[in-house]
């Protein structure tokens, strides 16, 4: 069976002090439940600083990863709001939130009553993860945020551009144009979102624009269709 995980880390996790940490673990505990909800995720919390997450409709793994991401941008500038970031490693965490890592292959054992996710996907995920924690988890100039290994060197050539596009795009976002993304990938209309904000649609709609959510739209769609093609 082919599948999709997520794996993620908060990036500079350490520098938060524990009223920091707690109210990240309840904001992404909410933001998981939400995901099982709208999309029938499997997520968890490992350790604090690591998230693993199963997608069963393989080809909503990407809607999902960015959903994660912009809500990760969004928390971390909510817990740090109104004080002064003199720590570096903070503003990392502001800036960049949490390294994804996508794995699309094979999974030997799923039980989500028991917790336990075994097989290629998560081996692929996790190792990319791995990787950049040896590397050098607290790098201060970080150049990428989200990555994909899938079973197939034909697919990964595929998606990784997109992947890389994307990246940028979510880098480059503010935490209000990542709020507005993460709706729309959600599938609500900026009338919508709106009146969620409480504000006019013309300014959601600018945003939009900045973040540059029709690029960011069909690139997801694009990533959608290849994996609908290509995973049977």
């Amino acid at each position: 069976m082919i599948s999709a995980v997520i794996s993620g880390d908060i990036i500079s996790y350490t520098a938060l002090n524990n009223n920091e940490k707690q109210s990240l673990d309840t904001e992404i505990n909410a933001m998981l439940e939400l995901l099982k909800q709208e999309y029938n995720v499997f997520g968890r919390i490992v350790k604090g600083d690591y998230l693993e997450c199963y997608v069963p409709d393989t080809h909503r793994v990407l809607r999902v990863a960015l959903i994660i991401k912009s809500f990760i941008k969004v928390t971390s500038i909510n817990i740090l709001t109104g004080k002064a970031i003199k720590d570096s490693k903070k503003k990392i965490f502001q800036n960049y939130g949490i390294r994804i890592a996508i794995g699309i292959g094979e999974l030997e054992r799923l039980d989500t009553e028991k917790g336990i996710i075994d097989g290629e996907a998560i081996y692929l995920s996790g190792r990319l993860i791995s990787e950049l924690q040896s590397y050098d988890k607290e790098r201060a100039n970080i150049k990428n945020t989200m990555f994909i290994k899938t079973y197939s060197e034909e697919l990964n050539k595929e998606v990784d551009v997109i992947i890389t596009l994307l990246d940028k795009f979510f880098l480059d976002s503010t935490a209000k144009q990542s709020e507005v993304i993460m709706y729309k990938l959600k599938g609500l209309n900026e009338s919508e979102i709106a009146e969620r904000f409480n504000v006019s649609q013309s300014a959601v709609n600018q945003h939009s624009t900045s973040a540059g959510w029709n690029a960011i739209e069909k690139a997801v769609n694009r990533f959608e269709e290849l994996i609908k093609e290509k995973v049977k």
